[in-house]
């Protein structure tokens, strides 16, 4: 069973998501939280795998709740829920730790998946969101010499530059005809070599030092 803490500053929104997220014979919401402050107190009550994070709310806002739970519950993923203009508050959010972004609005469907693959340790980001996010790291500096993969294989460096394009698991045991266990234990290799939490910094170090090119 998936535990989920839900926070929003709109009621309405918070109990919408317990609904629909509780409607999972797989997930159980343990709590919802109004406000930044309450999250943290909640997250360490309740023992949540994964936490659905607003960003914008009044008083400690959803990026320094996620600042925070990620330094004293590093187990914990949080999900970033986010609207189509909030592209500070997203680059925020991936400095303090966050797992994965959607767009509020995301279809049931995709929200459940969401959730279940965040608590599985992959990274869900909306496209929009994606590219977005993508574009501000590939545009904010020149890539950088490095060497920062040097201990990767190369296999791994084909994996990580994929990984970097976006692409899931199941895509790239697509793509290079690997079965996706193979690709698991390549991504969890390739973050401890990098010295990354998860998948999203990954493909950011990998873009800002001009690793994610296709050769």
């Amino acid at each position: 069973m998936i535990r989920v803490l839900v926070c929003d500053d709109q009621a309405v929104v918070a109990e919408g998501l317990e609904m629909i997220l509780g409607a999972d014979a797989e997930i159980e919401v343990v709590g919802l939280a109004y406000g930044g402050a309450e999250v943290i107190d909640k997250a360490g009550q309740t023992n949540p795998d994964v936490i659905l994070m607003d960003l914008k709310m009044p008083g400690v806002n959803g990026i320094q709740a996620t600042r925070e739970i990620r330094k004293e519950h590093p187990e914990i993923k949080v999900l970033v829920l986010t609207t189509f203009g909030d592209d500070e508050w997203v680059f925020d959010a991936v400095r303090s730790g966050a797992a994965g972004y959607l767009l509020k609005g995301t279809p049931r469907d995709e929200l459940i998946k969401a959730v279940k693959g965040t608590a599985a340790g992959e990274a869900f980001i909306d496209p929009v969101v994606g590219s977005k996010l993508l574009t501000h790291v590939a545009g904010s500096a020149a890539p950088q010499e490095t060497t920062v993969a040097s201990d990767l294989s190369e296999r791994e460096m084909d994996v990580l530059r994929l990984l970097a394009q976006g692409f899931s698991n199941a895509e790239i045991s697509g793509t290079l005809f690997l079965t996706k266990g193979t690709v698991r234990n390549y991504v969890s290799a390739i973050l401890a070599k990098l010295g990354v939490e998860d998948r999203t910094q990954a493909a950011i170090l990998a873009i800002r030092h001009g690793l994610a090119e296709s050769e």
